[in-house]
């Protein structure tokens, strides 16, 4: 074998072959797929006599240290492993054989332990992932994450490349559009001030100095601050600017009182909130009073922010979704910059004593009230930095203790005020927030499962919904797709026999539609249960909590958390348009992740969620027609239905109260053959050209977001 590996050519000089040449090594990284023929050849010369390249990387290249192909360092993998090294192991062979299964990085980005992860679909693959991240992975938009070590120096800064990227107006891009603008209203910056430390107060009233829109006016009131600076710095910049108005109060009164003197002191048009030590960005107003001349009707405007950590860096963007009601009930997600109509701040009395801590958010959930959702504009650019400093809910919740209570009694007053039967409890944790709806004449669910033999996972569904279920008013629908497994026939034969399930025939071709419209015309329940036949049931309030939100008469579609078997996310709602129709919200994230902004912990509106687990009431259902049983058979048939339900008025919603396990596609399978991956790519192709899913913003997520991606990272 040797004599075939190194062949001689006459025309070079003679060279020492190394004898130590091992064959098991050339054969496991020829049968790797790792070996990058044309990347090594570039690294040597051609001419040395060895009938293969791969042959003079086993005999002498990697003594030299030459990469085999470029995701994988020679050099990195010997220096990170010492034992490899001082073994003398040829590295590639090594990881192949048992560096990735061990976590071991084949260079300074890819942490194999950390793909399996965030990818756990990948368990069963036969090679190495690796292979699998080159391959497929990148072009499939596949999560990975870089060692700590690493990171900063592979990756940089991410917000940083976005603020360098997103935030590039021109002088004379400002300048231009200031002077478009046909209505230029004074903004009112409100602004209570409780001893802050002197050169953040000077930070702040600067960032409004430094405004490229210039009718403003800075209404500040001292509540009664013990810190002689506070006055001190107030009065002198009041003497440098008409436009900065100070109070100073006989007494202190905490922040909502302070709000309301620098309110009584506001002329403006618009009221815009500022806390004594955050900033604007340049070019906030400029941003505010632009939406206002694009939607001269516009009641209620918002932006994302971000914080400023104590070196002065900016960091943590959040990035909003426009406005999400439901999201809204569990977290104050608006917060700042937040701009209100004078006029209609004034109605509402401004703000409240007593909700010290969350007054923001009483402040604006009884504003919500008188205005119209529609005349609501996010912005979608960062025009806030919440200062990080102590004492400053920047930090994190537990500086300020009181606000979570404070949230729950705002929201308890709203839904009063509303006429709305909830009760209001703290969510996963401080400052969120959990609203039970209250169900009304307990209505029938029909559960509808689709299945085609599966006798197990279908066996499994069942008994955990009807064994865990603390919502008994249900039944079950079973509709045998043409299944001829005689375990699975049989058990159907007798779980028909159950007074909750009924065993329906559907002896047609697989079209999960019409699977799903002919058993919903069948079903006596009020409200549809679009269930597949590989769920099992978590939480025992999965149904309580699911039905409480389809019966609100505004909510249309309600999907569950989902979690593959490993306790890695399947399903927390779908994010329109990452991958050209819609991915799938944290998907890989562990159980027990917060998410975005804790995304994973709050009752928010979607676009759409997925039918694997999905309640609709059954009028709903038929007023959009049901599920596309002509150009959706198989794939993207939920999304297009979830899609119909928001046209037609209704909110989307998704809760992770409700927690099933979801052993994906396990009865059907793959998308693995040609005829299949047409359809999928015609159904596909249905979806982009009827909703345009892959160039209009899903309302429900952000464009400074990846479509790359369903981690929720910033799009640069």
């Amino acid at each position: 074998m040797l004599s075939k590996l190194f062949k001689k050519k006459s025309s070079v000089p003679e060279v020492v072959i190394d004898h130590s040449f091992d064959q098991g090594v050339y054969d496991v990284i020829n049968e790797s797929g790792l070996f990058d023929e044309a990347f090594y050849t570039s690294l040597i010369d051609t001419t040395l006599p060895y009938e293969t390249p791969l042959a003079h990387f086993v005999a002498v290249g990697h003594a030299q240290k030459l990469s085999p192909c470029a995701h994988f360092s020679t050099t990195y993998y010997l220096a990170q492993n010492a034992d490899v090294k001082e073994a003398g192991m040829n590295s590639l062979a090594h990881y192949i054989r048992h560096g990735e299964a061990e976590g071991r990085c084949p260079n300074a980005y890819f942490n194999p332990h950390r793909y399996l992860e965030l990818n756990p679909d990948l368990a069963q693959f036969d090679k190495t992932l690796l292979l699998h991240y080159v391959v497929f992975g990148r072009d499939e938009g596949r999560r990975f994450i870089y060692p700590a070590v690493e990171q900063k120096e592979i990756n940089d800064d991410p917000y940083a490349k976005w603020i360098h990227a997103n935030e590039c107006e021109t002088y004379q891009q400002i300048k231009s559009g200031l002077e478009s603008f046909k209505h230029n209203p004074l903004i009112s910056i409100v602004v209570p001030v409780y001893n802050p430390d002197e050169q953040l107060l000077v930070d702040c009233i600067e960032s409004v100095l430094a405004q490229s829109y210039t009718n403003w006016e800075l209404c500040l009131a001292d509540d009664k601050s013990p810190k002689p600076h506070v006055r001190k710095v107030l009065k002198a910049y009041a003497r440098k600017d008409s436009r900065i108005k100070p109070i100073y109060r006989s007494k202190n009164g905490h922040i909502s009182a302070a709000s309301n003197s620098a309110l009584q002191k506001a002329r403006g048009e618009w009221i815009a909130l500022l806390d004594h030590d955050d900033e604007l960005h340049q070019h906030a107003l400029f941003h505010v009073v632009n939406a206002i001349n694009e939607k001269p009707d516009v009641q209620l405007i918002y932006s994302d922010e971000d914080k400023i950590d104590q070196s002065g860096k900016r960091i943590d963007p959040h990035f909003k979704s426009d406005w999400n009601l439901d999201l809204l009930y569990s977290q104050n997600y608006v917060s700042h910059l937040g701009v209100y109509k004078t006029d209609i701040m004034n109605k509402i009395s401004g703000f409240r004593l007593g909700y010290e801590g969350s007054q923001d958010y009483d402040l604006l959930l009884r504003y919500s009230r008188e205005i119209d959702h529609a005349n609501i504009v996010h912005i979608p650019k960062v025009l806030y930095h919440w200062r990080m400093v102590e004492g400053s809910t920047a930090l994190g919740s537990g500086e300020k203790s009181y606000t979570t209570a404070a949230g729950i009694k705002a929201l308890e007053d709203h839904f009063e005020a509303l006429g709305q039967s909830v009760s209001v409890e703290m969510g996963k944790h401080d400052n969120i927030y959990k609203v039970n709806w209250a169900i009304e004449n307990e209505p029938l669910v029909s559960l509808i499962i689709p299945t085609y033999n599966g006798y197990e996972i279908t066996k499994q569904a069942i008994d955990s919904i009807i064994e865990k279920s603390t919502y008994r008013n249900f039944e079950i629908l079973l509709v045998d797709n043409n299944s001829n497994d005689p375990t699975a026939l049989e058990y159907f034969d007798e779980i028909d026999q159950h007074d909750k399930v009924k065993v329906l025939r559907y002896p047609y071709p697989f079209n999960y539609s019409a699977i799903n419209n002919f058993a919903a015309k069948l079903a006596n329940g009020e409200i549809i249960g679009l269930i597949n036949n590989d769920v099992e049931v978590i939480n025992p309030e999965w149904l309580t909590e699911m039905v409480s939100h389809a019966q609100r008469e505004d909510v249309g579609c309600v999907g569950a958390m989902l979690y593959y078997p490993n306790d890695t996310i399947q399903h927390a709602g779908v994010i329109i348009g990452i991958g050209g129709v819609g991915g799938h919200s944290h998907k890989h994230f562990k159980r027990g992740d917060h998410g975005y902004f804790s995304r994973l912990n709050t009752v928010q509106n979607l676009s759409a969620v997925t039918a694997a687990c999905l309640l609709v009431r059954k009028s709903v259902f038929n007023e959009v027609n049901g599920l596309n049983e002509e150009e959706l058979t198989v794939a993207f048939n939920d999304v297009d239905f979830c899609l119909k339900v928001q046209a037609a008025g209704y909110r989307n919603l998704w809760t992770p109260y409700a927690e099933l396990y979801h052993h994906e596609s396990i009865s059907r399978g793959a998308e693995d053959n040609p005829e299949k991956i047409a359809r999928f790519n015609q159904e596909m192709e249905y979806m982009i050209n009827t909703w345009q899913t892959n160039k209009k913003q899903d309302p429900c997520y952000s464009v400074n977001l990846t479509k790359v991606r369903e981690d929720f990272t910033v799009e640069v």
